[in-house]
Formats: structure tokens, sequence, C-alpha cells
């Protein structure tokens, strides 16, 4: 950095002819000036300015260095220029995680209107329900549904989450609606495999929080193929609302235990901690928090 500096005040001075001159422009004093100068030239064992009373002259070895000063200080405006336009307007890459059911029903559909309003912006989007390292694999931005805790991440809530258990109307028929969690216990449970207990539905009742054990015969890693199992009469599955919400609303499933729902969840925005914001992520992040806000189509009553 002081080699930049004195690069950029030997460059000042030569384009302004003078030291004075060059000290008002560069808010500095004449003594400060001519004192960087010498410096610079001690730095590089030449001298780069002939001095008179009257004016400065370039050396040869001045007249070469300034020519390569004058290009690399060009250089570093067009980079710091580049910068500013990044944050300015969102432009460049932008790649996204998000869970295979959300992105392919909530984040695809969105994607044309967002890439419409910015025209300079490509969207990379990868979609799986692992739990992914933003810093290492390189995304600018995750959807994650998730209890906000501690992290080395910034979260901006999106949406509220919802999980709904139900069963299509003839599994019901066929099988009595439970009135309590414990009711579960004789039910063929459809199981999501990316549940930390997969094994263990959790739920939020007038006593407090509990878990039930269930059991089923069908395991799956997404939440549609749950969905189309349901469906079918195969069991009873826990769901979110943002998959199950227009079967629910439609009749093609009917929802269980509405008084037990868990609601510690939410939908959520997440990116690396940094000290400027790019706006390619706060574009994304904004246009997502107005698209789906505190209540999202997918909702039911």
């Amino acid at each position: 950095m002081k080699q930049l500096d004195g690069m950029a005040i030997f460059a000042k001075v030569v384009q302004a002819g003078s030291f004075t001159a060059a000290a008002a422009t560069l808010g500095l004093s004449k003594s400060s000036v001519s004192k960087r100068i010498s410096r610079l030239e001690d730095h590089l064992g030449a001298r780069m300015l002939n001095r008179t009373t009257r004016r400065l002259n370039l050396t040869e070895v001045g007249a070469a260095y300034y020519q390569r000063c004058a290009r690399i200080l060009a250089e570093v405006e067009e980079a710091e220029l580049a910068v500013t336009s990044l944050h300015a307007e969102p432009r460049g890459t932008i790649k996204v995680n998000a869970p295979v059911s959300f992105g392919i029903q909530h984040i695809a559909p969105a994607i044309p209107a967002f890439m419409e309003r910015h025209p300079d912006l490509r969207v990379d989007i990868d979609l799986n329900d692992r739990m992914v390292d933003l810093i290492e694999e390189g995304y600018d931005v995750a959807v994650r549904i998730l209890k906000l805790s501690d992290s080395t991440l910034i979260a901006r809530n999106l949406a509220p989450f919802r999980r709904v258990v139900c069963a299509s109307p003839g599994y019901w028929r066929r099988h009595p609606m439970p009135r309590t969690p414990q009711g579960l216990k004789g039910h063929n449970c459809l199981l999501y495999t990316y549940q930390q207990s997969q094994e263990e539905w959790r739920f939020q009742g007038p006593q407090g929080a509990m878990a039930v054990k269930v059991s089923g015969n069908l395991r799956a890693n997404n939440g549609n193929v749950l969905l189309a199992a349901a469906l079918g009469g195969s069991g009873v599955c826990v769901l979110p609302a943002f998959i199950a919400g227009g079967d629910l609303r439609a009749g093609r499933l009917v929802a269980a235990l509405r008084d037990f729902e868990e609601a510690d969840l939410s939908i959520y925005a997440v990116y690396p901690h940094a000290r400027h914001l790019s706006a390619k992520v706060r574009a994304l992040v904004d246009f997502l928090a107005l698209r789906f806000g505190p209540r999202p189509d997918w909702e039911i009553p």
C-alpha cells in the first residue's frame, strides 16, 4: 500500500508539474509531497525528477517509471470501479442452494421474474436436501428450513414454516383419525429420511413439547415422494405446508392433530457473514422475502 501511495503521489506531481500544485490537489503540504518523492527515490535507488527553481523535469528513468505507474494506477482505479459496480447493481453470477421440493415448487417459479428485473445477473441453482457448507462449496445464498441459532451465517426470515400431519380421506376412512399424537402408534407412518430422528415425530401440545415413536413401511429422502404415497392412501405423513398446502385446500389430503403442530421453524435465506453485502445477494433475498412474505400462498387455514 505504501508503494501504491508513493506511486500515486509521484504521478500527481508529474501531471501537476510542480510540488505545490500536486500538494494542493492531494490535500497535503508541499514539504510532505517532497519528502514522499525523496523516499520513493531512495527506495528505488534512482533519481526520478530533476528539480530546478522554476520547473520539474523527468529523468529518463523517471519517465519510464511514470509510464508504468500511470498504467498500474489506472488498473487499480478500474478494479475499484468494477467492485463498486458489482455492489451497486446486481450483476455477475449468483449461486443458490435450496431444498429439492421447495426449490421446484416455489423457487423455480419465482426465478423468471427475478431474472427479468436483473438482466445482467446469471443464476446458478443447486437443489438438494443435504446441509451444504456455503463457504466451502462456494454458494452465495441458501434457502434453509431451520431453528435460528448462533452461526457464522446471516439469516433473513422469508416465510413461516408449518408441518402438517395428513393422509388421504380414504386412509382416514379405513383408519380412525388420532385425537392425540400418541394415537399415531397404530398407524402406518411414512418417514422422511433426512429428519434427525426418523422414527420420532415431535409435537407441541397444551402440556408442552412431546415426542412420539412411529413406524411405517416407506422411507424417502424427498417430501414429494411421501406426498404421492399419502395421496395414494398408503399412510400418514408429516409434510410441510409448502408441499401439501394445495392438496389440503382441495380436500385430496385431510390434516390431523392441528392443535399439536410444532411451530418453532421458519424458512430462511442464509448467506456468509460479510461486512459489505453484495448487491446480487441483497437483491435475491429482498425479492424472495417480498414474494413469500408472512402469509405465503401455500399456507392453509
